[in-house]
């Protein structure tokens, strides 16, 4: 008896993995479905991200779908920045890694994107950029 009440915790413990598992599987097929036919995508612990059809739209995971934070059409980009997520103002170094957000400005609105990785978040930036003077 006492033997099966050592292997209790460890049983818990397979449970509540397996079931996390499930959860994020779920989440990426739920992200495959939403950005089917995306020029850019990127699903991360921060949320998801997709530009289609000139719109870069992101959202967060919620209740088990996708809840759309906001919009930004890419044609009316003016500059993007790399600033730290949780820092305030602060620009984010060029060897700087980790949590980080774009601040998209354009037609007077300014509007942060956040990404769990610094060497995406660049990779964004560029393809945003080329991007909008690609639609001027």
């Amino acid at each position: 008896m006492i033997h099966g009440l050592l292997w209790l915790p460890l049983l818990m413990a397979f449970i509540l993995i397996a079931s996390l598992g499930w959860i994020e599987r779920r989440r990426q097929n739920l992200y495959l479905v939403w950005a089917k036919g995306s020029e850019l995508a990127k699903l991360d612990g921060t949320g998801a991200a997709r530009l289609k059809a000139g719109i870069l739209c992101w959202s967060s995971f919620e209740a088990g779908s996708f809840k759309e934070e906001a919009t930004f059409e890419v044609k009316k980009l003016e500059m993007v920045e790399l600033m730290a997520l949780s820092s305030g103002e602060a620009p984010l170094t060029k060897e700087s890694e980790g949590r980080c957000r774009l601040r998209l400005v354009g037609s007077g609105r300014e509007i942060d994107v956040p990404f769990s990785d610094a060497e995406r978040a660049r990779q964004w930036m560029e393809k945003l950029m080329s991007r909008a003077r690609c639609d001027l």
